[in-house]
């Protein structure tokens, strides 16, 4: 079974937002997807470029950017990934990347687990590191894990996903273009060793005096590069069962030994982040 899945290297925020949103997802499914994924919050500006958060730059579950995320998919027909900063109850804001069906329906989510601090990526000064693990969830007989950006880099929760029965992660990103080399080493050796899809969409141009920008990436859960472009739209075709044949070749056949990874986690302590909020 193949899936087409977009990547759309495109945000939706200013004037006619919602209407540029709705005919991206259109444009999507008339090339034959079924799923599209956009960048890192994608509904609105990249506020990290700036310190201090704003009270309008978040909102409660359900609030007026994921309905607006939800009309669009439900209008358009297709799946969306999309997301953005949401409150939990205690008021904590976190970077939450949403699926939601065809019908509008939300499917799953995720928070960012692994929130930088650096010029241009103020990020711990808008959210906080996501409190819970990410799980997969399933979606048209397709299990899917979401890594958002900077989670990537910390591979083992991308293998913790794998574990639980991911065969695609979506890979939401705001990167900048010289680094994108290191991102890929990264994605190909995680895909490999995981044998799973990744799916890596960047935010498409420089905001805020942050220099964003830098392709799409799909990478086969063999660590083949399949797709690699700065194409607004790109349309990937996803064959979740060559994560089965990956798991029968090497690396991939070799025993997970979740048992022996839970003990060296358990006695080690957890490294807080290097730098201040």
């Amino acid at each position: 079974m193949t899936i087409a899945i977009a990547l759309v290297s495109d945000v939706f925020f200013g004037d006619g937002a919602d209407e540029r949103l709705l005919a991206t997802l259109v444009e999507c499914r008339d090339r034959g997807a079924a799923l599209v994924v956009l960048p890192e919050l994608p509904l609105d500006p990249w506020v990290p470029a700036a310190r201090g958060a704003q009270p309008g730059d978040a909102e409660d579950d359900q609030g007026p950017r994921l309905r607006r995320l939800a009309a669009a998919a439900r209008d358009s027909g297709t799946a969306v990934l999309g997301g953005a900063i949401l409150r939990g109850p205690a008021g904590a804001r976190f970077n939450t990347a949403v699926l939601v069906d065809a019908e509008g329906h939300r499917v799953g989510h995720t928070a960012k687990a692994h929130v930088p601090q650096e010029p241009g990526f103020w990020e711990r000064d808008h959210y906080r590191d996501a409190s819970a693990p990410a799980r997969p969830f399933a979606w048209h007989d397709v299990r899917f894990g979401v890594q958002i950006c900077s989670d990537i880099n910390r591979p083992v929760a991308t293998h913790a996903l794998a574990a639980l029965g991911a065969q695609v992660i979506l890979h939401p990103r705001a990167t900048e273009p010289d680094t994108f080399a290191k991102w890929r080493l990264v994605l190909q050796a995680t895909a490999m060793t995981a044998s799973v899809w990744i799916l890596s969409v960047n935010r498409p141009r420089p905001e805020g005096g942050t220099p964003l920008g830098g392709p799409s990436c799909v990478v086969a859960p063999d660590g083949e590069v399949m797709l690699e472009t700065c194409e607004r739209i790109a349309i990937a075709q996803v064959d979740p069962d060559l994560c089965t044949r990956a798991r029968a070749d090497y690396p991939g056949y070799l025993p997970l030994r979740t048992d022996l990874y839970a003990r060296a986690l358990a006695e080690a302590d957890p490294w807080p982040s290097a730098v201040d909020p």
